[in-house]
């Protein structure tokens, strides 16, 4: 049966504070835990912070052609008017382009990569689809940053993902170095959801993802959970992999350096927490943004 019940009330209804986790954070049973890729010490690490990452996890050889690809949208005119990508503010550079495992097939076998995707079920304890994927670019010395938000605090509101058992894949296409404006993630922060202040606008999507205003959470509440954990900031070579939970805060800052950062997101979330209604009572986001489909089990390539 699907949840409908809204364990985490935020925005229309915000209330200052935090509501507790309800939902384990890994979700594999004991055999699921001792089978699966990952390891004792490596599902512990995800549970305690809320991510773990693995620098060098694909070649920079065999994530390149997939530089290339963004490349050859951002000098098409026309893709660059579809939906599916959104630009900067001055329509000079592209911010993100959703949907990738639709627009490519190499997209589409990179999700169904045996050992990722072993990864993500062990963590979620089951099946998966896709909800969402997106290539997250920032040209050098202009590309803007993201502010603090967890992931699920959107996913909830404005899609209708029930519960917090969702997990984002990140391959950095590109070096990500202290410069260039990596992510930055909350060590524990995933144990605990932060309300956000403010309404939800109408079709808000056309604005948040190129500048997020509506869903970030109280400054006071980022930097209390700041303090006590800290901030860490994984980095590597293209090709690196970060897991990270749904509601793991995280931001990153505006790209200074002359070298571009561009990493590759998949979301998968559990067949078991399927989209319902937008908590927020606004209409759905357009599909390339949730998967509102049937969930069909991703199968290995």
């Amino acid at each position: 049966m699907l949840q409908t019940t809204d364990f985490y009330q935020t925005r229309e209804t915000y209330t200052e504070g935090y509501f507790p986790r309800r939902e384990p954070v890994v979700h594999a049973e004991p055999d699921q835990r001792v089978a699966g890729p990952l390891s004792e010490a490596e599902l512990n690490r995800f549970e305690q912070d809320g991510f773990l990452s693995l620098p060098g996890y694909f070649s920079p050889e065999a994530v390149a052609p997939f530089f290339d690809e963004l490349d050859q949208i951002e000098k098409d005119p026309a893709m660059c008017d579809r939906d599916q990508v959104i630009m900067d503010p001055n329509r000079e550079k592209v911010r993100s382009v959703f949907d990738m495992h639709r627009l490519s097939g190499a997209f589409d076998r990179m999700t169904r990569q045996p050992h990722l995707l072993a990864m993500v079920q062990q963590l979620l304890g089951g099946d998966v689809y896709i909800h969402q994927s997106r290539i997250n670019d920032k040209a050098g010395f202009c590309g803007n940053g993201f502010e603090w938000h967890s992931d699920f605090e959107t996913w909830h509101s404005e899609d209708g993902m029930p519960a917090m058992r969702a997990v984002s894949a990140s391959i950095m296409l590109t070096d990500n170095n202290p410069f260039n404006g990596p992510l930055m993630l909350i060590p524990g922060s995933h144990q605990s959801f932060i309300p956000c202040p403010g309404e939800t606008p109408e079709n808000n999507w056309t604005q948040s993802l190129k500048k997020q205003t509506v869903g970030v959470p109280p400054r006071e509440a980022v930097g209390r959970m700041a303090n006590a954990r800290g901030i860490e900031q994984p980095i590597g070579p293209a090709g690196s992999l970060l897991l990270f939970e749904c509601n793991t805060l995280h931001a990153s800052n505006a790209n200074m350096s002359p070298w571009p950062r561009s990493n590759l997101f998949f979301v998968y979330n559990s067949v078991e927490n399927r989209l319902t209604r937008p908590f927020s009572g606004k209409a759905p986001r357009p599909a390339y943004l949730a998967n509102r489909d049937t969930p069909r089990a991703l199968r290995a390539a």
